[in-house]
């Protein structure tokens, strides 16, 4: 789907369809629209693990693709065993997404890059959506004119889902998949796996596999019968 040297994938589930927002509807509408978004070309989102980073940046590039426009996503935790080279190009994207950028922002040669890539895509009229667990002000940049631009950007928070709209976006992304997840499930689920949807979305996928094979429906008995086999 995306032509890069680390074979990334988009998962076909990581789309805006399958994302409940709950208190971060404001964030998830302006990623909707980036065209809305300047003068800077650069989105910074932050928000602990477990809250939705990585699908959006992924929805934003499904999103651009089904508008005829490029797009890249590449993972901060990949880079680093690639150099910044690998970025040589990028600027003629019309999106380019990076997941936990905070892995390289301290590293000088991929600040040089990353000043260079934010430049050209500013010129061009792209755009550049980052994401890390912290705020960029928190971060500890090699390059003073890149903390300069990125602070320039606008800065999004994500934040966690409460226990309701958890219960919501499981059985969301379980539709999405084209399983059908009660709410008696989807309720024993939240209670016995780790309260945040990357963790959650993770077993739903064992589940789609497990209830293929299996040929039955998401009962509980039969999602307490997956859980006791981790």
């Amino acid at each position: 789907m995306q032509q890069l040297p680390l074979a990334m994938r988009l998962r076909a589930s990581s789309v805006f369809a399958s994302f409940l927002p709950g208190a971060n509807q404001a964030a998830v509408t302006l990623l909707q629209d980036l065209t809305q978004i300047g003068p800077s070309p650069l989105v910074f989102l932050y928000g602990p693990h477990g809250v939705g980073k990585t699908h959006l940046l992924q929805a934003l590039c499904a999103r651009s693709g089904e508008q005829g426009r490029t797009a890249t996503y590449l993972p901060g935790h990949e880079l680093l065993a690639y150099g910044p080279e690998i970025l040589l190009g990028l600027e003629h994207r019309w999106l380019l997404c990076i997941d936990d950028v905070g892995r390289i922002i301290n590293q000088l040669e991929w600040n040089r890059a990353l000043f260079n890539l934010h430049r050209e895509l500013e010129e061009r009229g792209g755009k550049l959506v980052v994401a890390d667990v912290q705020p960029p002000a928190s971060l500890v940049f090699a390059l003073r004119d890149l903390s300069s631009r990125v602070l320039a950007g606008t800065v999004l928070r994500l934040q966690h889902l409460n226990e309701n709209e958890q219960l919501k976006a499981l059985r969301l992304h379980a539709t999405q998949r084209g399983l059908e997840l009660p709410e008696d499930a989807a309720n024993f689920l939240l209670h016995r796996l780790p309260r945040d949807m990357t963790s959650l979305c993770t077993f739903l996928d064992e589940l789609d596999e497990a209830s293929l094979i299996a040929q039955r429906k998401l009962t509980v008995p039969f999602v307490r019968e997956v859980l006791t086999r981790k």
